[in-house]
């Protein structure tokens, strides 16, 4: 692209003298040159780390399958809790803990699927406890 001249500098090259303002010219040049920069930028960046990080589907995809674990947490826990409470008759401490337990489990499964917490095996060495490596 030619160096457009902007007629209302002083010396017509976009280059501002102390204490004048910066032609329009030069303002334009440097935000072509940064769309460049970014669009590089996306390209190199971008696409390969997306595609890497979410399994190559779409967001809807993704939110459809983390608010599937949330929910599916959520019921088997009220599920559990419901049996609890006709077999012992211990109605309605079974399903209210049950029901905050399979809260905590679909949350820790939201989180997991997101790869915002580790699993249980990745976070320790060859799957041993953390005491055991300590030796």
């Amino acid at each position: 692209m030619a160096h457009d001249k902007a007629p209302n500098t002083p010396d017509g090259n976009g280059n501002a003298k102390d204490g004048e303002s910066v032609g329009v010219g030069d303002l334009e040049n440097r935000r072509v040159a940064l769309d460049d920069a970014l669009a590089a930028r996306k390209a190199a960046k971008g696409e390969g780390e997306r595609d890497r990080k979410t399994g190559g589907g779409s967001d809807f995809a993704n939110a459809f399958r983390l608010s599937t674990e949330f929910i599916g947490g959520v019921l088997v826990g009220a599920g559990i809790g419901y049996l609890i409470d006709r077999i012992a008759g211990t109605s309605p401490w079974g399903m209210i803990v049950f029901l905050l337990l399979g809260f905590v489990a679909g949350i820790l499964n939201v989180l997991r699927s997101a790869g915002l917490v580790a699993e249980p095996e990745a976070r320790t060495r060859s799957g041993t406890s953390p005491d055991e490596d300590k030796d």
